[in-house]
């Protein structure tokens, strides 16, 4: 299967090189535009924010979350993809409410050098660990960690993707997701019909496991539905193609790509439930999936991991040359310094990669619980309107957020126990919600100190006059 695969690999690079055509000018290489300037269409960007947020990582946590907590847990992990629909109005009022032509132009005028830096680094983390854990599940499905099968698999898959990436910035990744996307489609619906033929995608399968609302699968669901006000405007692969077209475009494409993400999920995952229900004791998923499908729908299943993951990790690599040289200013914006940019992201996630995987594959889930320093941002800078937050207000929520990150990393890995003995999905619970009251906590005393201090300017200015 192995060799299959392998064929199949080269197969998308080598039609995803001839995709790519290269950049020749800023504009292509990171707003996406065609050589001619013109905007991408709204299929293009529907299936390009939909291949880029299915990595291979997702469809794998959705597929285990079935796997160990049923279909509630699959449905946890499609509920984060309602980040889209938050992520339109999010965009929407950046954009077209407040005119600013980035988040970070937004940020830098509510709350200076500072709103700008916190934001890069949190995005930063994630870029690199979006890189790291695609990496890591094309090396996994060709051998075992260290072995020279699954080196050879990440290096390869990592160069080739870099290629065709540094040839055409944005343009050429939205070329190439539109493309990826088909595939991906096409090779879903087949492994679905495929398992609903086999006769295993019976009810009795699907509810395996009875809602009851403390379990871990209903637990992560609450989480995903608290951590989707704010987890959106932390992807920059997202928010880059909420700058790229037209107002009406934008909004249709965000809107589109939220149901037909959900849909993909819950159709991929399922096959993790179907698995869950049909486990011996101590069996893997994949070792139960082969066992009941056979040879081919695993390997249509790997297929459908290896599609996502090169579609995510171009996405990616792209939105990283625009933080570094447009957003971050760290380089003239030219296309040479886009490339070296694209090339540096991706060292840091090879380095992730080789320097250990167990407490690296629990810190991509950081990221989100980090974003929640953005929701009261949301809540009273972009949507309330208010342009008078201190700066002390969003420090406090992003070290709070930030330290609430850290802690679930911890806990999550095994390395403390502080919060007791209870789930980390529990924990993640707690830890969410405590971040969230407290952070529009710090926001709203900062509001209040602030329009306290109004009476007393007003009549300094009338004495004064």
């Amino acid at each position: 299967m192995e060799q299959s695969l392998a064929i199949v690999v080269g197969f998308v690079a080598v039609l995803s090189l001839l995709l790519s055509p290269k950049a020749q000018s800023d504009a292509a290489f990171f707003k996406g535009l065609s050589p001619t300037g013109e905007q991408p269409g709204l299929l293009i960007l529907v299936f390009s924010q939909v291949t880029t947020w299915i990595f291979a990582r997702s469809l794998l946590n959705a597929a285990i979350l079935g796997f160990y907590y049923g279909l509630w847990g699959t449905l946890a992990y499609a509920a984060y993809y309602l980040s889209f629909l938050t992520g339109a109005k999010i965009i929407d009022s950046v954009r077209f409410r407040h005119g600013f032509s980035s988040i970070q132009a937004f940020l830098d005028h509510r709350f200076g050098a500072w709103g700008t830096r916190c934001y890069n680094f949190v995005i930063g983390i994630r870029l690199v660990s979006e890189i790291f854990a695609n990496i890591l599940v094309i090396g996994i499905l060709f051998g075992v960690a260290g072995s020279s099968a699954y080196t050879f698999a990440v290096i390869a898959f990592a160069v080739v993707t870099l290629v065709y990436s540094m040839l055409g910035g944005l343009h050429a990744s939205l070329r190439t997701d539109l493309m990826q996307m088909v595939l991906f489609l096409v090779v879903l619906v087949i492994l679905t019909v495929w398992v609903i033929i086999s006769g295993n995608a019976t009810v009795g399968h699907l509810l395996f496991k009875p809602f009851n609302i403390s379990d871990p699968g209903p637990i992560l669901l609450v989480v995903a539905l608290l951590q989707v006000w704010s987890y959106p405007m932390h992807d920059p692969v997202m928010m880059d193609r909420g700058f790229i077209a037209d107002r009406e475009t934008t909004r249709k494409s965000f809107v589109h790509a939220a149901w037909i993400s959900v849909l993909c999920i819950i159709l991929f995952g399922s096959f993790g439930v179907i698995a869950g229900s049909q486990a011996l004791s101590g069996e893997a998923m994949n070792a139960v999936l082969l066992r009941i499908l056979g040879d081919v729908p695993m390997l249509l299943f790997n297929i459908t991991l290896v599609v996502s993951a090169m579609s995510t990790l171009d996405s990616t690599l792209s939105s990283s040359a625009k933080l570094v040289v447009v957003d971050m200013k760290w380089a003239n914006p030219s296309v040479n310094n886009g490339r070296i940019s694209m090339a540096l992201f991706m060292l840091m996630g090879l380095l992730c990669v080789f320097l250990g995987n167990k407490d690296l594959f629990s810190a991509v889930a950081v990221s989100g619980t980090a974003s929640l320093y953005l929701a009261p941002v949301i809540f009273f800078s972009l949507w309330g309107g208010k342009t008078n937050i201190p700066v002390w207000s969003y420090l406090a929520t992003f070290m709070l957020a930030l330290a609430g990150a850290l802690l679930y990393f911890v806990e999550s890995a095994g390395h403390t126990q502080l919060l007791g003995e209870y789930h980390k999905y529990t924990k993640l619970l707690a830890i969410s919600v405590v971040i969230l009251m407290l952070g529009c906590l710090f926001f709203w005393i900062g509001l209040m100190k602030d329009m306290s201090k109004e009476p007393e300017k007003n009549l300094m200015e009338a004495t004064l006059s």
